[in-house]
């Protein structure tokens, strides 16, 4: 599959078949997350895998009961908050695989240079014939200090985007995309070295003799 077909094939997965992901799987689509870019090429991302579907319902009922007893009320308008109030519904959609993008240290813009990392995980995963769907939900139990300290990630590693990983019960429908919208846009056909629209707007003034000198400027005295 190529990577136009990764993107345009690419769904959030919420029905898992109980298959296993292997762990060279996993190795490939973390590998592919690593190529992502970062500013001055910190690569801030750390990883977090967690496999065993015993293991990821836990932590779906417990990051669930988290939510729950922290979430505002506005969440009562959320069209899935009365799922989560079921004790049966799993937040990782009984898929047996999880992977956690962490950050840690990154002067620059770490959280955004983990959902790059994200994104080529999850479009690697889709190239592969894995399913994936974020789980945005679980992350601020995953920020817990006591749940970092149980899963023996260090302190200062922040997580940033939970990815369950698995192979798709069934195929999620297509969803609409709306067209881009523009807020800007600003193409010249003008090349490198050309006046640009001040320089030429000096000039229509007679305010420039040859590009950015002012008519009549006083030459430097020479040194020497």
């Amino acid at each position: 599959m190529d990577i136009h077909d990764a993107i345009y094939r690419r769904r959030a997965t919420r029905r898992y078949t109980d298959r296993s992901v292997t762990k060279a799987a996993v190795m490939e689509i973390v590998r592919a997350a690593t190529q992502a870019p970062s500013s001055m090429n910190e690569q801030p991302w750390r990883f977090g895998v967690f496999h065993g579907a015993a293991l990821l319902e836990d932590f779906s009922r417990r990051a669930k009961a988290h939510l729950v007893a922290t979430l505002s009320p506005s969440f009562d308008l959320h069209p899935r908050s009365q799922d989560y109030a079921e004790w049966d519904h799993s937040i990782v959609h009984h898929a047996g695989t999880l992977v956690v993008i962490y950050a840690q240290g990154g002067r620059f813009h770490p959280a955004e240079e983990c959902g790059l990392a994200a994104q080529n995980l999850m479009l690697a995963a889709s190239g592969m014939g894995l399913a994936t769907c974020p789980i945005g939900f679980m992350r601020p139990w995953l920020n817990l200090p006591e749940i970092k300290a149980e899963l023996g990630v260090p302190e200062d590693c922040t997580a940033i985007f939970p990815i369950v990983v698995g192979y798709a019960a069934e195929t999620p429908p297509d969803v609409p995309r709306r067209e881009p919208e523009f807020v800007g846009w600003r193409w010249t056909e003008e090349k490198a070295g050309s006046p640009t629209p001040f320089d030429r707007l000096l000039r229509s003034n007679g305010e420039v003799g040859g590009r950015g000198a002012p008519t009549g400027a006083p030459r430097p005295a020479s040194v020497g």
